[in-house]
């Protein structure tokens, strides 16, 4: 199985699970989050730090500037890199 093949491996059995939501609202839920954890894994990001990172930082927001600036591409703390080879991993999300 080539490289290509194992990084997509997860996505298709993630698709197959999403058959099986009652709604289409909790099968859009689902792909959100399976989304933003493929995205941590290849910016290097820690999937399950930067997860607690955002669910602690969201209930703070208040205005839409605040949820603006939660999905700002900015410096990602430092606690949350876990591959330091990928070259994007000064920029969170």
């Amino acid at each position: 199985m080539t490289r290509h093949n194992r990084r997509i491996r997860p996505f298709v059995v993630g698709r197959k699970g999403w058959l099986f939501a009652d709604t289409v609202a909790g099968a859009q839920a689902s792909a959100n989050l399976y989304s933003l954890v493929e995205s941590c894994k290849a910016n290097g990001i820690d999937p399950y730090r930067y997860l607690v990172w955002l669910f602690t930082k969201l209930p703070l927001a208040v205005t839409a500037d605040d949820y603006a600036a939660l999905m700002r591409r900015g410096p990602c703390p430092d606690n949350l890199i876990v591959d330091s080879r990928v070259k994007s991993r000064n920029h969170c999300l």
